[in-house]
C-alpha cells in the first residue's frame, strides 16, 4: 500500500477523494491556494517534524521559487512543466547554499541565522530588476503544461495543482519511511548517538534541508501560475510565519497534520475577511482554542485518540 499503514492508507484514500469531489463543490482557485499551502507546509513539516530543525526563513525558498518561475513563463514562454521544475531547482540550488551555512548549528541559533539569510533574499527580490520591485511580476500567463494541457482553464489548472500536490506528498512520505528517513528521526531523537554510530549527521541534515526547500520551490512555482503573480510577500517572514503556524495547528510530526493545518487557515483567511479588522481578532481567538484544546494538533490529537499513527 505505497508503505501506508492501514490507518494512513484509508486516510490517504479519503484525502484523494475530497480532492476529486471538492472542485464541484467549492471555488477551484480557493482550493488550488490551499493544495499550494499544503505542499508548502509539508515540505516545511520533512525539516520540523522529522529532523528537528526550525527554519524561520522558508519563504525564502518559496518566494524565488514563485519568482523564477513567474519570470521564465512571462518572458521565456517556456512549459508551465519546465516552469515549475526551474522553480524547484531554484529552490533546491538555494537551500544548498543557505542551508550549509546554517546547518551546522542547531535549536534557536539555526532559527535565527535561516531568518537573517531569508532577510537577504528578501532585500535581494525588493532591488532586483527582474523581480519588478514591489510591484512583483504580474500578469503572468499559465501558458500551457507538456505542450497540450491549456491551463487557462481553472479546472484544468486545479487538476495539475493537485496533481502535483499529490506527487509532493508521496514523495515526501517515501522520504519518511525510507531507511534515510529512519535516520533523519534517529538525529531528531539522539544527534550525538547518530554521530556515535558513524552517521555524518551534517551532510544528512543539509539533503533533507535541500529536499525540502526544492518541494517548497515547487510550491511557490505552481501558486505563481495560479495567482498570476509574484510578489515580496511570497519572500516575507510572515510567510514563514503562516507555514509554521500551518505546521503547528495541523500536528507536528504527522503525515497529514500540514494539508488539514493548510485547509483551517486558508479557509479562515478566505471566508473571514469580510470581518475586516476584526479577523485577526477572530483568528487569534481560534488559534488560542486550538493550541488549548489540539496540543498536537488537529491529527496529532485525533491520531493519538484513536491511537493510529498519521
Amino acid at each position: 500500500m505505497l508503505g501506508f499503514s492501514r490507518s494512513q492508507f484509508i486516510a490517504f484514500l479519503i484525502m484523494v477523494a475530497l480532492i476529486v469531489v471538492c472542485p464541484f463543490v467549492l471555488y477551484p482557485v480557493f482550493l488550488m491556494r490551499v493544495l499550494c499551502a499544503a505542499l508548502f507546509a509539508c515540505a516545511f513539516n520533512l525539516m520540523i517534524g522529522y529532523v528537528g530543525l526550525l527554519s524561520f526563513g522558508h519563504a525564502a525558498y518559496f518566494g524565488m521559487g514563485s519568482y523564477v518561475t513567474a519570470w521564465t513563463m512571462k518572458h521565456w514562454h517556456l512549459d508551465a512543466f519546465l516552469a515549475i521544475g526551474l522553480g524547484g531547482l531554484t529552490g533546491a540550488a538555494l537551500g544548498l547554499v543557505l542551508g550549509y551555512l546554517a546547518i551546522r548549528r542547531s535549536g534557536i541559533y539555526f532559527a535565527m541565522i535561516t531568518l537573517a539569510l531569508a532577510q537577504m533574499v528578501y532585500f535581494f527580490c525588493l532591488e532586483a530588476p527582474f523581480t519588478g520591485g514591489e510591484d512583483g511580476i504580474q500578469q503572468v500567463p499559465r501558458g500551457r503544461m507538456l505542450g497540450f494541457l491549456d491551463l487557462s482553464n481553472d479546472m484544468t489548472m486545479y487538476w495539475v495543482v493537485a496533481a502535483i500536490f499529490i506527487g509532493g506528498f508521496l514523495t515526501i512520505h517515501r522520504i519518511i519511511h525510507s531507511p534515510f528517513g529512519q535516520v533523519l528521526k534517529g538525529i531528531r531523537e539522539n544527534e550525538p548517538r547518530a554521530t556515535s554510530l558513524g552517521y555524518r549527521t551534517d551532510d544528512y541534515k543539509l539533503i533533507a534541508f535541500v529536499l525540502s526547500c526544492a518541494i517548497t520551490g515547487i510550491a511557490g512555482g505552481t501558486k505563481a501560475l495560479v495567482f498570476g503573480i509574484a510578489t515580496l510577500t511570497d519572500v516575507h517572514y510572515s510567510t514563514s510565519g503562516e507555514v509554521v503556524l500551518i505546521t503547528l495547528l495541523g500536528g507536528l510530526g504527522t503525515v497529514f497534520g500540514p494539508a488539514m493545518g493548510a485547509l483551517i487557515v486558508t479557509a479562515m483567511e478566505n471566508y473571514l475577511a469580510q470581518a475586516g479588522a476584526w479577523v485577526t481578532v477572530i483568528q487569534g481567538a481560534i488559534f488560542m482554542v486550538c493550541v488549548l484544546a489540539f496540543r498536537r494538533g488537529v491529527i496529532g490529537e485525533i491520531a493519538n485518540w484513536r491511537k493510529l499513527t498519521l
